[in-house]
């Protein structure tokens, strides 16, 4: 997830495979009623680059993608998060020292405008997210291990920072990954895998400003990356990067805090080699689990046991490309897409809705420096 030479020098020679031919950028037709959009994030200092901020159109019958155009003056966009509304869309700028947060108005969603660019307050964002009442946008530093509050604007702009707070770490230096509203709203998680723990934040609504609530340590070398919540709200499954292991976690809203249940491999016993675990998506149904494994370059799909307390590993299937960096299923949930960030790809695998179970790809479409992608149906 980092830009620091070391980190992605050590994650690109785990995952790196030939190059791809680069997308033109230009703008085609716009498409049909039968197709939407899709939102993708990629990175500039891959081979072949990425070209930041794209639009592609998904045909909603077969699944299939094809690109649209790019947006410009939106470098090295690594993540994407709607308004509640889906009226805006934001992203991250994950550049270092000076990391950059933008709105993005999708009036026209095949054409989204820049409303405004405003500082992440610290280096290499690498997520964000919108709170539920749509007036603040949280937004996690990596390089600095840090937390910024951004209070939005009326029409969707990114507005002042209102706090940002610092993570600590006794034993490597912090290096927050993730924030994010929990189910209710009232409280603020933010993920550090530098620091091998999970903070809960108290979100002050008049202030934005953040108090720390609880500080939850995981074992030491884990390198928490991302939680996802289950739908009913009680379990959160916890990726760790640097373990390859998944944590369900039991969250006690009420209180603002969660407590460990259980942690397990994202890889059959059997896997060899080093592995770096990265997304974890849950199915609208809570009945299944999926994770990118990169190294293995695997899905992990999970069924999710005792209405969410428990996860088993079912199966492993290859992305069709390397280095899967983030995962998403659509609205339908009959279509897992995965962007393969090495290989410069976004592939989708037919899911079936009942089974869980996940398919061979279906259908691969080049997109350089594959970060992330967001749907918007």
């Amino acid at each position: 997830m980092s830009t620091t030479p070391n980190r992605r020098a050590f994650l690109t020679a785990l995952g790196a495979v030939g190059a791809t031919t680069a997308l033109t950028g230009t703008s085609s037709a716009r498409p049909a009623g039968h197709r939407s959009p899709v939102y993708l994030g990629s990175f500039s200092w891959t081979d072949p680059p990425g070209e930041g901020f794209q639009v592609f159109a998904r045909d909603i019958s077969s699944g299939a993608l094809r690109p649209e155009s790019t947006i410009d003056g939106v470098p090295d966009a690594s993540w994407l998060a709607f308004s509640p509304r889906r009226r805006v869309l934001y992203t991250t700028s994950e550049l270092a020292p000076n990391g950059a947060v933008t709105a993005l108005d999708l009036d026209d969603p095949w054409q989204p405008r820049i409303l405004n660019t405003r500082s992440s307050e610290g280096a290499s964002p690498t997520h964000l997210s919108v709170h539920p009442t749509g007036r603040f946008l949280l937004t996690a530093n990596y390089t600095d291990g840090t937390v910024v509050v951004h209070r939005l604007n009326d029409d969707g702009g990114v507005g002042e920072p209102t706090d940002l707070v610092e993570h600590s770490s006794g034993h490597r230096a912090p290096k927050a990954h993730q924030v994010l509203p929990d189910p209710t709203g009232r409280w603020t998680i933010s993920v550090d895998l530098g620091a091998d723990a999970v903070h809960t934040y108290h979100l002050d609504m008049v202030t934005g400003r953040l108090r720390l609530n609880q500080r939850l340590p995981v074992r030491a070398g884990n390198g928490p990356r991302h939680l996802e919540f289950h739908p009913a709200g009680r379990y959160a499954y916890l990726v760790n990067e640097l373990a390859s292991t998944v944590t369900v976690l039991e969250w006690h809203a009420t209180a603002g805090e969660f407590t460990v249940l259980s942690t397990l491999g994202t890889r059959p016993p059997s896997a060899r080699g080093e592995n770096v675990p990265a997304e974890i998506v849950v199915d609208r149904a809570g009945r299944f689990c999926y994770l990118t494994n990169r190294g293995d370059d695997t899905v992990a799909v999970f069924t999710i046991e005792a209405r969410g307390a428990r996860l088993r590993l079912s199966e492993t299937v290859p992305t069709g490309g390397a280095w899967p960096r983030h995962c998403t299923l659509d609205r339908s949930q009959r279509w897992l897409y995965v962007a393969n960030q090495n290989s410069g790809t976004v592939t989708r695998l037919p899911r079936h809705p009942g089974m869980g179970r996940v398919g061979p790809v279906a259908g691969s479409v080049a997109a350089p420096g594959a970060v992330m992608l967001a749907l918007r149906n």
